[in-house]
């Protein structure tokens, strides 16, 4: 029986008491029946609120995680009816879209390979063969929609923070985004071995697959129609102009507006010579000296605002200008922010002034560490982190003492 039948009532709380009955394991088909009107008129504000009241309730990230493919499955024929207006050519929204059919295309043929591979065989490992070696590249090109993810989570969520009250369901979609990174590397790994595991390889795959086309429903039904209805054009334009730093995935790099392309150094950097107490130097100097280092340096304030970071010519990880005046918390999956802000709490008591971290990524040995800044009275103002791929300095041996040894 409807709900309708009681009166409306707050839609809404309906969708919310629908997905804790899932969560909760009660049947399916008996809360569809019941919560039936708040269904069939779902919007994508609704999912946004009906996330946010889950997290105000206490209901654990990783519990919303298992079951929100299922709820957005009873969701996706009228959220996909739903009237929003598409974004045109030349614009972040078609950008990112036109990434997520080439990502579809993709894995269309991937598994069509996988399907091959298990015609080819009936035993559990895998020898070298053609069709295996086309498998592996094509898992490995997976890795560069990596920056699709880098976009949303860079560009996008920041600008949705701004603009949305509670924006805290952009960290379940984040956390998601994780899982399906995880479960690249898993795949990756399976992959590296002379005689890969056929049931490892189909049981990963699977799990890749549907995380992946989940994560493009979950964008295009919710996260974008609310996106053009909340955010500014300026807003778009400026995300836009981000994303070039940044690059496409799967996608020919569009042609840059022309303001980027003629794009010339700020206007700010002038003349003027900046005392920095052991030396000066002009502004100019200054952003090319830190440009120069070879290292990602990113600045918070005591506020855990992200006030600066670095652009170096081979940079480690993905920043864009719409991180500047973001909590650093934000810029950060949920599963490590504890670790953020026990580090954090660490350097404003005192009880540390720095820590390091090293961690493999594509074959790179990378350090990152974190120091704590203090003004002359030892007053905290901020942590500087600093990332570094080192993998050739750990490789050095013996001394070199002249050019060109």
């Amino acid at each position: 029986m409807s709900e309708l039948m009681h009166g409306n009532g707050d839609k809404v709380e309906s969708l919310l008491k629908f997905s804790l009955g899932i969560i909760n394991g009660e049947n399916g088909r008996e809360l569809m029946d019941k919560y039936s009107y708040a269904i069939e008129n779902v919007t994508p504000r609704d999912i946004v609120d009906m996330e946010n009241r889950q997290l105000s309730l206490g209901v654990p990230i990783d519990a919303i995680k298992e079951t929100i493919g299922k709820v957005i499955n009873v969701f996706f024929k009228y959220l996909k009816d739903y009237p929003w207006e598409k974004p045109s050519p030349g614009t972040f929204l078609f950008d990112m879209m036109a990434e997520n059919r080439a990502l579809e295309a993709h894995l269309t043929g991937t598994k069509e390979l996988v399907k091959k591979l298990n015609k080819e065989t009936d035993e559990t490992k895998l020898k070298p063969s053609e069709t295996l070696d086309k498998l592996q590249k094509s898992i490995a090109r997976l890795l560069e929609f990596e920056i699709h993810y880098d976009k949303k989570e860079n560009i996008l969520f920041p600008a949705l923070e701004k603009s949305w009250d509670y924006p805290r369901p952009l960290q379940v979609m984040w956390s998601i985004d994780s899982d399906i990174r995880k479960s690249l590397r898993t795949l990756r790994d399976i992959l590296s071995v002379p005689t890969p595991n056929l049931t490892e390889l189909n049981r990963e795959l699977g799990k890749y697959y549907f995380l992946a086309h989940g994560m493009v429903f979950k964008e295009e039904l919710v996260v974008y129609p609310l996106a053009t209805e909340t955010l500014s054009p300026s807003d778009f334009e400026e995300m836009r102009r981000q994303s070039f730093e940044l690059g496409f995935a799967f996608i020919e790099a569009p042609t840059p507006p022309k303001e980027i392309a003629e794009k010339k150094p700020s206007g700010a950097i002038d003349a003027t010579h900046l005392d920095l107490e052991t030396g000066k130097m002009k502004l100019e100097q200054l952003i090319q000296m830190l440009n120069t280092l070879p290292v990602d340096m990113t600045l918070i304030d005591e506020t855990d605002t992200v006030v600066y970071f670095s652009n170096p010519k081979d940079r480690l990880f993905s920043r864009s200008k719409a991180v500047i005046g973001r909590t650093v918390q934000n810029c950060h999956p949920p599963e490590s922010v504890h670790m953020v802000n026990e580090l954090l709490e660490a350097f404003r008591k005192g009880k540390k002034d720095s820590e390091s971290f090293w961690i493999t990524i594509a074959g790179r040995f990378v350090l990152i560490q974190y120091f704590a800044m203090r003004d002359k009275d030892g007053t905290y103002r901020g942590c500087l982190e600093v990332s570094q791929d080192v993998t050739a300095i750990r490789s050095l041996t013996g001394e070199k003492r002249l050019i060109g040894e």
